[in-house]
């Protein structure tokens, strides 16, 4: 499962899934901490080769070594050998192919296939996921206004909507649509 955290890459390939980011150096011997936004974090371990994007490209890479560290991970590549050029791969997104993911049970969604998709309260459009936030009891959705026709976007201001059955009416990733009963108290 991957967790709210995960970013949007500008020209990702629609096949790839971020599931990490490379952070700072890790010691001197050209380890790197790793920012996991898998669910267990440590899930992240799971998965090889890892694609690496720096500046728009992308790089098929296999960590020699990976591990836990404390809250998070660590890794180490084999032609990265000292702290300079481990802190040359900081801020480099980590992906997986999306076919390399579990496949999950009905009723349940990737995150990232969520953002994006537009969110309709019955016959109004209230706008576009932007993007979802943990809040510990369940994910929340951040609509994004997005005025045009049947749009009930006005005030540019976001809507934030519980992602529990009470509010999804429905999800459907085919058409793009999330279907809400929302009431919104303003």
């Amino acid at each position: 499962m991957l967790s709210l955290s995960a970013p949007v890459v500008p020209h990702m390939p629609s096949d790839v899934v971020v599931i990490g980011r490379i952070g700072a150096p890790f010691g001197v011997r050209g380890w790197v901490r790793i920012s996991s936004f898998t669910e267990p974090a440590h899930n992240i371990l799971d998965y090889e080769p890892w694609l690496l994007e720096r500046e728009g490209t992308w790089r098929s890479r296999h960590p020699v070594e990976a591990k836990l560290h404390k809250q998070g991970c660590v890794a180490r590549f084999s032609d990265i050998l000292d702290r300079d050029e481990a802190a040359r791969l900081s801020g480099a997104h980590v992906a997986v192919a999306r076919a390399q993911l579990p496949e999950l049970s009905a009723g349940e969604y990737y995150w990232h296939d969520l953002e994006g998709l537009d969110v309709w309260n019955q016959d109004v459009r209230l706008g576009v996921v932007d993007h979802l936030i943990d809040t510990g009891a369940n994910p929340v959705f951040v609509v994004r206004d997005v005025p045009g026709e049947n749009s009930a976007a006005e005030s540019g201001a976001d809507t934030l909507i519980p992602f529990v059955d009470q509010f999804v009416v429905a999800v459907d990733i085919e058409a793009g649509r999330i279907y809400v009963n929302w009431v919104d108290w303003d």
